[in-house]
């Protein structure tokens, strides 16, 4: 059992909610991020997403965007965030990272290297946006021969073929696109998701996590109470970028620690 599937049956006995908070790599700094992911796992962090900075995303809106810029400026790479995955281990064994991104990295890395060293530093999951199923069977396969879970999106406009498909493949949990459109784009429509997340639960037993549109301690309680996982990532960026390096760590523990609270309430 993987340590993001030991995570989601934890929390099922606890009956709670899964905290996914994402950050970009290398923003605002390389050497913040570690301490990033460590004050995100104090705030009640369950599952951490770690953005790989990339120069031409298509899901992500501008925020985003420009946290992928600030990291590429630093010269922050694929083998780096691996190197902070793998420093962010020493402290902590236990909670699982996931990495999100884009194929040209890993396509430069080669599958089979990326693999290999995402493995070795204690990576537990793959989120990789222009992967589609139709074409990562290969891939996936890899992924499982590390003990890693290929993870795959779910939209408002996927068909019920494409779900099928993202169910046989995927493992760990389901990411689901809240919005049509990009990270931050636009608020959250509740009464699509309620709608939608029958379907998906019909076709898998994976845990279903709900990302694009949640801001707040309300969203995400919202959320919580029809999926298993919440994730948060344009709104933890902004806050981020407000504070600057000094205070970001400490600002972004206070923003989570409600959102931790709504959760549970």
């Amino acid at each position: 059992m993987s340590r993001i599937q030991s995570r989601f049956a934890l929390l099922r006995e606890k009956g709670r909610k899964a905290l996914i908070p994402y950050i970009t790599a290398g923003d605002p700094s390389p050497a913040l991020t570690v301490p990033l992911m460590r004050a995100l796992v104090e705030a009640g962090a369950d599952i951490l997403e770690l953005g790989v900075p990339f120069s031409d995303p298509m899901a992500d809106g501008p925020v985003i965007q420009r946290s992928a810029e600030r990291a590429l400026a630093h010269g922050v790479g694929l083998r780096d965030v691996i190197g902070m995955v793998r420093e962010f281990r020493k402290q902590d064994p236990d909670t699982p990272v996931v990495l999100m991104g884009y194929a040209n990295p890993i396509e430069a890395m080669g599958s089979e290297t990326f693999f290999a060293a995402a493995g070795d530093a204690g990576v537990d999951g793959v989120i990789v946006v222009d992967y589609p199923p139709e074409e990562a069977t290969q891939f996936a396969a890899l992924a499982k021969s590390r003990g890693i879970d290929a993870i795959f999106l779910l939209a408002p406009t996927s068909t019920p073929k494409r779900i099928e498909e993202v169910a046989r493949m995927g493992s760990g949990y389901l990411y689901y696109v809240s919005l049509k459109g990009v990270t931050g784009a636009a608020s959250l429509d509740l009464s699509d998701v309620e709608k939608r997340l029958p379907m998906l639960r019909a076709a898998t037993k994976l845990p279903i996590g709900v990302g694009f549109g949640i801001r707040d301690a309300q969203s995400a309680r919202r959320v919580a109470d029809v999926a298993d996982a919440v994730v948060i990532g344009s709104r933890i960026i902004q806050e981020i970028e407000a504070a600057g390096p000094d205070k970001a760590v400490d600002r972004v523990r206070e923003l989570i620690r409600p959102i931790r609270s709504a959760l549970d309430a």
